[in-house]
């Protein structure tokens, strides 16, 4: 297919740039794709002058020609730009408008701005100059242009004459130029050509002067202003704009302002393809392969929304340098200085905007590591060491992990700082060994609070209820004893936490404190009970013997003593519960009770009450003296008001007792008496005075009446003397003593 130089009009002849149309020529021409690999070469001369056809023979364009026939008229207007065909590297050629056009008149601005622009961008100018030096005027023009401008390329000019470094050496010139040479700006080449209307001949020299066009030629120049082609036209757009405005044109400055916003739009274009993953889903199998990249940054990015990544670091920087490398491909021609600050901007922004995965994927890291954390503390409980010790192992095992994951996670490209999220890790490990070494803590002190409670309440209940003289000494040295055994073990198993002194001292006064409650508590329930407690008291002592035998009442017993006996065991009780006596201190509780309800007598007990030989009634009270109030269980006047409900309520054992022993007495003297008559009746004695009687009067007969009467009724009397109820006892005499009289009288009288 023949190749397309594809003229296009760059500036209209009103002076409008024609921007579209050149994006369109670049775009059709590939003119991005040559870096700096390629030249443009433009021709200026006087109007039909046979410029557009010079520059078609010369590089196959296909610029407008005049036509003879119409006359010398102008064919070119504005400036029109063609790709050179068969011309390596990519060449680009301009047309201009005649320089002396008649239809401009006067008005030689644009002859002078279209000049300027040309000589601006132009690697080669061709000067189409006729022989009678015509020209002259616009070549001073020329020079004066370059010198005012400062343009600093040294373009090549091709003259078709050679007498152009006289014109040079007449041009005024400022002072600062007074000895530059034409060299210093130009490369000077003169070619002398037949006219178009021999064209056979000028055919042969167009190929002539083809050939030394060539690259050599076409980069003699010093291109220090060069624009890399992709930012070409761009560069032209701004410095007709800058021309068109009459500004100093400074091509220094425009260049880097060339590469500023051309690296800008590079860096933002390759950003969007960041951010859209353009570079993964548009390359090609090869590229992919070529730039390492298997999974894009989308993939990546939502692959550690969900979970930690293996490899995230390597494999963003590897999706950053990717894009990175792009762009530095697409800007390597532009100014340094402008090419690196847009690339550092480019990996700043990419940086910002990948910052938040990096910041999930240390969450995850961090979130691992904790886990870890925890179960291996739980599990290091089960271990023979003590817990602090554990926490130390765990956590740092669990760094070490954490920072493995942070290296895992380092983007090569940025300096971030992990520490935050480290610390974070630790304040979060920090709290959940606390946490555990306070659930542990409770748990010890739930077991040895209820070890204590085991090792003291049953024993007190019991020590309660016996209610013995020692009750609460004993009390005492059971609470001390098993406060420190507990206290001993506790403090052993604590010292693995490695607790401040001040905690663990708190912590051991708590145990003391918690195992005085526990007494405290049982003594107060009990003190609740103590009706009860003090009927089973009487109880005990008054039906049991001191062998635990029940008792069965023969009438021997002393029901008073007995029943004495079981109320001050009772009262003994009752003393023993009114107050909690675990500091040592004496009191006179037992004493007042004693001597207030037992006795029946009121002591007087206070030194103020001895003073003034007051009789006062202690239990008239709610305190006991020389007692807290904290320490009182049953206040005196609730002692009193028990007292009397117990002996109300124990009355009727005491009267069931009375009568069982009562009717075992009578009915043990009455067969005891009847023993008795029986052993009377049939008495020698008493059968043989009954026969002398009946024979005659018997001397002394009273008094031997009296005598065996007195024998037996004193038989009765030993006897029956064991027997407690008086009045049975005595009944059953004067039965026995009934009886043996009236036997002895129906004897005689028969």
């Amino acid at each position: 297919m023949e190749e397309d130089c594809c003229a296009t009009q760059l500036i209209y002849g009103d002076g409008k740039f024609n921007a579209g149309g050149l994006d369109r020529f670049v775009k059709e021409v590939k003119l991005a794709e040559c870096g700096i690999s390629y030249g443009v070469v433009a021709i200026v001369g006087p109007q039909s002058s046979g410029k557009s056809a010079l520059q078609n023979h010369l590089f196959t364009t296909k610029f407008k020609e005049m036509n003879a026939n119409s006359g010398r008229s102008q064919t070119t207007k504005g400036i029109w730009i063609a790709k050179c065909v068969g011309i390596e590297p990519c060449t680009i050629a301009m047309d201009l408008e005649g320089t002396d056009g008649r239809e401009r008149g006067q008005d030689d601005t644009f002859k002078k701005q279209s000049t300027l622009f040309v000589l601006a961008v132009s690697d080669i100018l061709l000067i189409n100059m006729s022989l009678d030096g015509q020209d002259k005027p616009f070549l001073e023009t020329f020079f004066q242009v370059v010198m005012r401008f400062g343009i600093p390329r040294k373009t090549t000019l091709l003259f078709v004459i050679h007498d152009n470094s006289k014109i040079w050496n007449g041009v005024p010139k400022p002072q600062a130029h007074k000895s530059t040479r034409f060299s210093d700006f130009f490369s000077e080449e003169v070619v002398v050509m037949s006219s178009y209307e021999e064209k056979e001949k000028f055919k042969e020299e167009v190929a002539q002067l083809r050939q030394r066009l060539s690259p050599g030629m076409l980069f003699a120049g010093y291109r220090r202003g060069l624009v890399p082609a992709s930012g070409f036209s761009f560069s032209a757009q701004q410095i007709w704009k800058v021309i068109k405005e009459n500004k100093d044109l400074d091509l220094p400055a425009h260049k880097v302002m060339v590469a500023n916003v051309r690296c800008e739009e590079i860096a933002n274009h390759i950003f969007n393809q960041l951010i859209y993953d353009k570079v993964c889903t548009h390359l090609s199998p090869f590229l992919r392969c070529l730039y390492n990249i298997r999974k894009g940054w989308l993939a990546l990015k939502e692959a550690v929304q969900t979970g930690p990544v293996q490899g995230f670091g390597k494999r963003l920087s590897s999706i950053l340098g990717t894009y990175l490398s792009k762009y530095d491909i697409e800007a390597i021609y532009f100014d340094g200085g402008a090419r690196n600050s847009k690339r550092q901007l480019l990996e700043s922004k990419a940086l910002d905007f990948v910052y938040p995965a990096y910041t999930t994927m240390l969450g995850h890291v961090r979130s691992k590591a904790l886990e870890d954390f925890k179960v291996r503390l739980e599990q290091s409980l089960n271990k023979a060491r003590g817990f602090a010790t554990y926490v130390r192992i765990c956590t740092h095992s669990s760094m070490l992990e954490f920072d493995k994951g942070c290296a895992d996670a380092a983007v090569i490209q940025a300096n971030w700082d992990a520490s935050r999220v480290r610390e974070k890790l630790q304040r979060d490990m920090d709290a959940h060994a606390s946490s555990v070494c306070s659930a542990k803590l409770s748990e010890l002190n739930v077991n040895y609070e209820q070890q204590l409670s085991a090792s003291l309440i049953g024993p007190v209940k019991t020590l309660l209820e016996t209610g013995g003289k020692d009750t609460w000494a004993s009390i005492r040295k059971l609470l001390n004893r098993e406060t420190e055994v507990a206290i001993s073990e506790f403090s052993t198993v604590v010292a693995d936490f490695e607790l401040d002194e001040a905690t663990i001292a708190e912590m051991l006064q708590h145990l003391r404190d918690y195992s005085r409650n526990v007494v405290e508590k049982k003594a107060r329930e009990e003190a609740t009970k103590i009706m009860i407690h003090m009927k089973d008291r009487f109880s005990t002592v008054f039906n049991y013997d001191s062998d635990s035998t029940l008792r069965v009442w023969t009438g021997k017993e002393d029901i008073a003593s007995i029943t004495k006996d079981a109320r001050s065991a009772s009262m003994k009780l009752l003393s023993v519960m009114a107050a909690i006596r675990l500091d040592e201190k004496p009191d006179h509780i037992e004493k007042v009770l004693f001597s207030s309800l037992m006795d029946g007598a009121v002591t007087v007990s206070s030194s103020q009450d001895r003073e003034i030989g007051a009789s006062v009634d202690p239990l008239a009270s709610s305190n006991w003296e020389e007692v807290s109030s904290k320490n009182i269980l049953i206040t005196p006047v609730q002692c009193q008001s028990l007292w009397r409900q117990f002996i109300a309520e124990t009355e009727n054992s005491v009267t069931q007792a009375i009568s069982a022993h009562v009717m075992a007495a009578t009915a043990r003297c009455e067969e005891i008496a009847n023993q008795k008559f029986s052993q009377l009746i049939l008495d020698e004695d008493w059968l043989a005075l009954e026969e002398a009687v009946q024979i005659g009067p018997v001397q002394g007969f009273g008094k031997r009446l009296s005598s065996i009467l007195s024998t037996y009724l004193s038989k009765y009397d030993t006897e029956a003397t064991i027997y407690f109820d008086e009045g049975a006892r005595n009944s059953k005499r004067q039965l026995l003593e009934s009886k043996a009289l009236d036997v002895w009288l129906l004897s005689s009288s028969l």
